[in-house]
C-alpha cells in the first residue's frame, strides 16, 4: 500500500515542506529511515537524526525549526507522536481488513450474522448465536451456544468463547483468549475432598475492549464477570469470576486478579500484581509491578507499591531503609559489641 505525502498531509490537515508526490509505503524509525519509510520526529532527542534521515516522509511538530537543510519531505502537524499513531492504527485495520470464508467451517441451528463478515478455516460457531457485521472470526477460533458478538469485532486464531458469553462492538480478542471458562469454585466436604460449584454465569465484554493473547477470563458463578467498556487487558493476564473491571483500566501482563473483586474506572495496573478476592478498588488508582493487593483501595487516584502494597510515598521511604538494613545491622553489631568489651 502506498501514500504520497500529499495524501497524508490531506488525512492529518498537515502542511507540506518538500516534494508532495514522495512516496511512502512502509515505516521505520527516524534512526534507520530509508527511501520509501515515512518516519516521525516528535522527541527533541532524536533532532539530530533528521539530518541523516532517509527516509522519504518525514512527520514533525508545527514549530520545528531545522538548523540545516533536511533531505525528506516533512509534514508539519499539530502532534507528530499523535499523528504518526493515528496513521498506524488507519494501517493496522486496512491491513487486517478480511472478508469472507476460507475452508472449512461451522454454522449452528438458528445461529445469525451480519453482512462482511470474515470465517477463517475451521471456525466454529455453536448453536443460537449472533454476530453482527464487519465481524472477523480467524481459523480455529470457537464461539459456544447462546454468545452475542457485537459489530467490527476481531476474534483472531485459536480464541474460545464459552456458551452465553457477551462480546460488545470493536472488541478485539487476541489468539489463545479464552472467554468464559469455569471459575475456580471448589468446596471441601466431610471427607476432606473438594465439590466443584457449578459456574452457571456468564462473562459480559462492553464495547471497545481489547484482550491480549492467552489472557482468560472466567464466567461467574451466578450473574456475570464484567469488563466494561475500554478496558485494556495485556497478554497472559487472569480474571477470576464474578470480577468486575471498570471503564478504561489498563491491565499489565501476568496480573491475577481473584474473585469477585471489583475494580473502578481509570485504574492502571502494572505487570505482576496479584489481588486477592472481593476487594474494591477505587477509581483512578495506580498499582505498580509485582504489587501484592490484599485490602481494599478506597481512596480515588492513590498509587500504591509493594507486597502487601501501601502507598507509594510510603513505601519508597521504607525501601531506602530496607536497603540500608546491611550497614545498620553492622553498626549495632559494633554498638553491642564495644558495650561487652
Amino acid at each position: 500500500m502506498e501514500f504520497t505525502a500529499q495524501q497524508i498531509a490531506a488525512m492529518l490537515n498537515g502542511t507540506i515542506e518538500g516534494d508532495a508526490q514522495a512516496k511512502v509505503n512502509t515505516v521505520a524509525k527516524i534512526e534507520e529511515g530509508h527511501a520509501g519509510a515515512l518516519s516521525f520526529l516528535a522527541n527533541p532527542l532524536y533532532t539530530p537524526h533528521i539530518y541523516d534521515c532517509g527516509s522519504s516522509v518525514v512527520l514533525v511538530n508545527n514549530d520545528f525549526v531545522a538548523e540545516r537543510k533536511v533531505k525528506p519531505t516533512l509534514v508539519r502537524v499539530a502532534n507528530a507522536y499523535e499523528a504518526f499513531a493515528g496513521l498506524l492504527a488507519q494501517y493496522d485495520k486496512i491491513k487486517r481488513q478480511r472478508s469472507g470464508i476460507d475452508g472449512v467451517h461451522h454454522i449452528g441451528k438458528n445461529s445469525t450474522h451480519g453482512e462482511n463478515i470474515y470465517l477463517g478455516a475451521f471456525a466454529v460457531i455453536g448453536n443460537n448465536v449472533k454476530i453482527g457485521k464487519n465481524v472477523q472470526l480467524h481459523a480455529q477460533s470457537s464461539i459456544g451456544d447462546n454468545c452475542t458478538i457485537g459489530d467490527n469485532t476481531v476474534i483472531f486464531s485459536g480464541v474460545k468463547i464459552y456458551e452465553g458469553c457477551v462480546i460488545g462492538n470493536d472488541c478485539i480478542l487476541h489468539a489463545g483468549v479464552v472467554i468464559g471458562s469455569d471459575g475456580f469454585g471448589f468446596s471441601p466436604n466431610a471427607e476432606n475432598n473438594y465439590k466443584k460449584v457449578p459456574q452457571i454465569g456468564n462473562v459480559i465484554l462492553e464495547d471497545h475492549v481489547e484482550i491480549g493473547a492467552n489472557t482468560t477470563i472466567d464466567r461467574a458463578t451466578m450473574g456475570s464477570t464484567i469488563i466494561r467498556k475500554g478496558v485494556k487487558l495485556d497478554n497472559l493476564v487472569q480474571i477470576a469470576h464474578n470480577v468486575e473491571i471498570g471503564e478504561n483500566t489498563v491491565i499489565a501482563g501476568q496480573t491475577g486478579v481473584a474473585g469477585s473483586t471489583k475494580i473502578g474506572k481509570n485504574c492502571m495496573i502494572g505487570g505482576q500484581v496479584g489481588i486477592v478476592g472481593h476487594l474494591i478498588i477505587a477509581d483512578g488508582v495506580k498499582i505498580a509491578a509485582q504489587s501484592g493487593v490484599g485490602q481494599s483501595i478506597t481512596k480515588e487516584a492513590s498509587i500504591v507499591q509493594g507486597s502487601p502494597a501501601f502507598e507509594i510515598g510510603d513505601y519508597r521511604r521504607s525501601y531506602v531503609v530496607f536497603r540500608s538494613l546491611p550497614e545498620l545491622n553492622k553498626r549495632v553489631s559494633n554498638l553491642e559489641k564495644g558495650s561487652s568489651e
